[in-house]
């Protein structure tokens, strides 16, 4: 590979960390105007619309196989449905850095996952990043005085989404076999979209005002559902494709100080060096669970 080719390839799985970083914080501002079940819907409804017109501009078909619909439909239920269900909810208990330091141990427990279900070997370094990583998290939602600092119920909601991300990891291998993966994306925001028509029904219907819809409002969603839930997709896809899931997925340790460093700038959350050394304990598990 060129030399420059590698480059962008690290700049993509970069700039996909760093969309997903600042999201955080656009969806907290969105919050102030929608609930989060109906954030993540319309965010789904823009992303599909932009999927559509770019697999289209690229000539990929738009078309999933009958006997491949049960799977799919299958897999958008941990991801998006399942997956935005914990984490939107759970972000709007808790602040964007602690959802991001929770959320980026995705790749922790996937090589766990992986041991039980396709009988990939845990080694001692990977067990060892998984309990300093533990440890990371519960700086971040215990004080000194071992209380809580943070919502119970926003962290049980984020560590949902978390094990809801690891059981889509494990079926994602199947799907990326059959289809590209830009085309799974697609296909499955639009089932996800469709699993959220109900819940927005049933749960915020009363928050759906017109008279909410303002320039930051439309802005904010038009950057989660263009950039989070697409572009950002791409890139990483990308990543992934070249440097192979392991390497890609040790840039997500940059997620929880994209989002530290955003919410603070831009909705003024406040960072202490505790928590600032928190971060840092999960980012070295995360990586320490990487290792091969």
């Amino acid at each position: 590979m060129p030399q420059s080719s590698k480059y962008l390839v690290h700049l993509s799985a970069f700039a996909a960390m760093l969309i997903w970083g600042m999201s955080y914080s656009w969806s907290k501002i969105v919050f102030d105007y929608l609930g989060p079940a109906s954030t993540v819907m319309v965010r789904l409804i823009i992303s599909s619309v932009f999927l559509t017109l770019l697999l289209r501009l690229l000539s990929m078909r738009l078309i999933i196989q009958r006997e491949h619909l049960g799977f799919f439909l299958l897999s958008a239920l941990f991801n998006p449905f399942f997956y935005f269900l914990g984490e939107n909810f759970g972000l709007n208990l808790v602040s964007p850095t602690v959802s991001a330091v929770i959320i980026a141990t995705i790749p922790v427990f996937t090589p766990v996952a992986a041991y039980f279900f396709l009988s990939e070997r845990l080694k001692l370094l990977n067990i060892l990043g998984i309990a300093i990583s533990f440890f990371g998290i519960l700086a971040m939602i215990f004080d000194i005085n071992l209380n809580l600092s943070a919502s119970l119920p926003g962290v049980l909601l984020l560590f949902g989404a978390v094990v809801s991300a690891v059981i889509y990891g494990i079926m994602l291998k199947r799907l990326t076999a059959l289809y590209h993966p830009m085309t799974v994306v697609w296909a499955q925001n639009i089932i996800g979209m469709v699993y959220f028509i109900p819940v927005v029904i049933i749960f915020e219907t009363d928050r759906l005002q017109v008279s909410d819809i303002n320039t930051s409002l439309v802005l904010n969603l038009a950057l989660l559902g263009i950039l989070a839930s697409s572009i950002a997709y791409v890139f990483f896809i990308h990543s992934v494709k070249i440097l192979g899931i392991a390497k890609a997925n040790v840039y997500t340790n940059l997620i929880p100080v994209f989002a530290a460093i955003f919410s603070y700038f831009m909705i003024g959350e406040i960072i202490t060096f505790d928590k600032i050394i928190a971060i840092l304990f999960v980012i070295a598990g995360v990586y320490l669970s990487q290792k091969k």
